[in-house]
């Protein structure tokens, strides 16, 4: 029979036992594993200690079971105790609690310290910084290790010693929590990056005007009102961004900074800009969307250099007439003002893209259509427009219209004549002359139905269809019919006004499969730069276009027939924009890699199995858009060889592998790869943009 009182003292024993770790541990005290109720069982219920002797009276069942193992056998290995260090006791420590400067300290690591020495850079972003570490000051200067070190020493550990050290220049204190900035900045006089966005700054000493090498300054996203005055004598500083601040007024003193290229002053409450900012010649980009500036100032018009305004979300009413003295300007962001005009923007032949959605403007300048010829983006949506003017059809380079929820009631048929619209947007608006289910198949059956309508009315007047589609500047009837004999040519064969005034030479949907090179003599004498025959029937180059070789800065012969591009283009020496996209290409000659003026090709939707060998002798190419073709592999090393490809572009094509090697092109700001059948980088890599595909691939390649 079992002896219930020795189990019941071998359970009140266990249960005493567990029930004083339980205390220690609840009374916030360190458990104890070398207690008695933890034996190399494990188990604290198990109160035998592998001698049969428990704490208790020994049961009948310890004793049956230690009779088991065999005099023979080894007994189990006791673990002598061991002494433990004291384990932290977390249960006072909140989880969220005032740094201590101690903590901030701690983060500047010696590795960390080392490695910023070496490399000129130190990145403290995202530590949760309350104050900046206090030595870190001190980076440039020789600690005391490096200074008791002898000359031999330094000799055995030479990667540390101070003539292989670099003094810091890019320091990123970015996505922290600091509210100030010590006045011992001014000790890292080799400054000439300093990050600060994303932090609880409201104000900064004056001694960082004292890093005269700084040359961008980021302090966006923090509760600045105004820089100190110190900033603005800064002889170096080139990109300034102040976005996302408490800025009521840009400081008059911002005109001294003269070598600022680009400032960013957006999401703040600016209300006006000072009189003096015309002098910021070298300015390229102004960027002060989300303010409230009711009026622009009129040396604005100075900035010379400027490429990009960005004043969305304003309260503007109209812009300066002159405008046009910004001969550079290619990007205009004005959506979301008050604006009830748009200016004529003579001058503004480089414009590209105009964004002026949400205003109150009623009509579209005559005279500015004529003014844009490379105008590719028109967003006029959400305005008041009444009425579309015919003169829409000289901006010849226009991809997007969107003039949608305007009051619109008639589409030009002229809109037809545009080769290069690809989306035009017109909802929202009371068209009556063409049926809903039209304007509901988008783009292309839009086009198709004025163009019909085009021609139907000019057979209408007589005049026939070739003659109907006689386009501003040429005669489609003599192009048609190839005649070369120059007494018959009309004197309007073609336009000499219209050459000389837009230097350019486009004939677009017009089906023509040669081209008279008398039109090419004519277009040489008027000096025209740009050449467009989109949208035709060509199967080559024409041979007359050798004649405009020394002048050509733009051909545009994409959406054509042509199957094979002639030797003689390796002797269009100025040319830096090549279209020849939608043809049926797999091949060019290889006197092509002379071109080293080209800047931007464009072969798309083609026949190519792989990048011809004379692309990557192109040392100037900055764009390649090679995407809608059959390209199967990717020759990192001849990408290598171009210096200057920033935007690569290679959708849907048949790659199946893409090589880790190209994530060291860091030259490449802009790669697409969507659409291939590759299997890695996944789809979801390739969402998130080139630098997580190049970094991706930078990654798996094997060390």
């Amino acid at each position: 029979m079992m002896n219930f009182s020795d189990s019941q003292g071998l359970e009140f024993s266990a249960f005493h036992g567990a029930q004083e770790c339980d205390q220690a541990s609840a009374f916030g005290g360190d458990f104890d594993f070398g207690h008695s109720c933890f034996t190399h069982y494990g188990c604290p219920s198990d109160m035998s200690d592998g001698t049969g002797r428990g704490r208790g009276r020994p049961s009948a069942r310890v004793s049956s079971t230690a009779s088991r193992i065999p005099r023979c056998a080894q007994s189990p290995r006791q673990t002598p105790p061991v002494a433990h260090s004291p384990r932290p006791n977390y249960s006072f420590r909140p989880i969220f609690h005032e740094r201590s400067n101690h903590e901030d300290d701690q983060v500047l690591t010696q590795q960390l310290w080392k490695l910023a020495r070496k490399s000129g850079t130190l990145n403290l972003s995202n530590k949760a910084l309350a104050r900046v570490p206090e030595r870190l000051y001190d980076i440039n200067e020789a600690d005391a290790e490096s200074k008791a070190a002898n000359l031999e020493q330094l000799t055995i550990k030479e990667e540390d010693a101070w003539w292989n050290q670099v003094p810091l220049n890019n320091l990123d204190l970015s996505s922290n929590t600091l509210t100030h900035i010590s006045p011992k900045i001014e000790n890292l006089q080799s400054l000439t990056v300093l990050t600060l966005h994303d932090n609880a700054l409201v104000e900064l000493p004056s001694e960082i005007g004292k890093l005269e090498k700084l040359m961008r300054l980021n302090v966006s996203h923090n509760k600045l009102s105004q820089l100190p005055r110190s900033i603005y004598s800064l002889p170096e500083l080139r990109h300034l961004n102040i976005s996302y601040n408490e800025f009521n007024e840009i400081d008059p003193d911002i005109s001294d900074l003269h070598m600022l290229e680009f400032l960013d002053g957006g999401h703040n409450n600016i209300q006006s800009l000072p009189g003096g900012i015309g002098f910021l010649v070298r300015l390229t980009a102004l960027l002060l969307p989300y303010n409230h500036i009711k009026e622009l100032p009129p040396d604005l018009v100075n900035m010379r250099s400027l490429q990009k305004i960005d004043l969305m979300q304003n309260d503007l009413t109209s812009l300066p007439e002159d405008m046009g003295l910004l001969r550079k300007l290619e990007c205009l962001y004005l959506q979301h003002n008050d604006i009830l005009e748009l200016p004529e923007f003579e001058g503004n032949e480089t414009l590209s893209e105009l964004h002026a959605s949400n205003n109150f403007i009623k009509t579209i300048p005559k005279a500015m259509c004529s003014n844009l010829p490379h105008l590719k983006i028109l967003d006029l949506r959400d305005n008041k427009i009444t009425e579309l003017p015919d003169e829409l059809c000289l901006l010849r380079n226009l991809n997007r219209l969107d003039v949608s929820n305007n009051t619109i009631s008639v589409l030009p048929n002229t809109l037809s004549s545009l080769a290069h619209l690809i989306s035009l947007q017109v909802e929202g608006n009371p068209i009556k002359t063409i049926r809903r289910d039209i304007l509901q198949c988008g783009t292309a059956r839009i086009l198709k139905t004025l163009h019909e309508r085009a021609l139907a009315k000019a057979k209408e007047e007589g005049g026939g269809s070739d003659s109907a589609s006689t386009l501003p500047g040429i005669s489609v009837t003599r192009l048609r019919g190839g005649q070369s004999d120059a007494a018959d040519m009309p004197g309007n064969f073609p336009d000499r006004y219209k050459l000389r005034h837009t230097r350019t030479l486009a004939v677009n949907l017009e089906e023509l499969t040669q081209v008279p090179d008398q039109v090419f003599q004519i277009a040489r004498d008027e000096g025209v730069h740009v050449v467009d025959f989109a949208r035709n029937q060509l199967s080559t180059l024409p041979n007359g276009l050798q004649l405009m070789h020394d002048l050509v800065s733009e051909l545009v012969l994409s959406n054509n027939l042509i199957g094979y591009v002639p030797q003689f283009i390796s002797q269009f020496t100025r040319i830096s924009y090549l279209n020849l996209s939608n043809n049926l290409l797999n091949d060019l000659p290889n006197e092509f890699g002379v071109l080293n003026s080209l800047r931007e090709l464009n072969i798309a939707n083609n026949r190519f199995q792989f990048i011809p060998n004379c692309v990557y002798e192109l040392q100037g190419l900055e764009i390649l858009i090679a995407s809608e073709n059959h390209i199967k592999t990717l020759n990192v090393s001849g990408l290598q060889s171009m210096p200057r490809l920033s935007t690569l572009d290679l959708r849907n094509n048949d790659i199946d592998t893409v090589p880790p090697t190209l994530g060291n092109l860091t030259n490449i700001t802009h790669l697409e790869l969507i659409g291939n059948p590759f299997r890695q980088p996944r789809h979801q890599i390739l969402m998130k943009g080139t630098d997580a595909i190049m970094s991706y691939l930078r990654d798996r390649i094997p060390t």
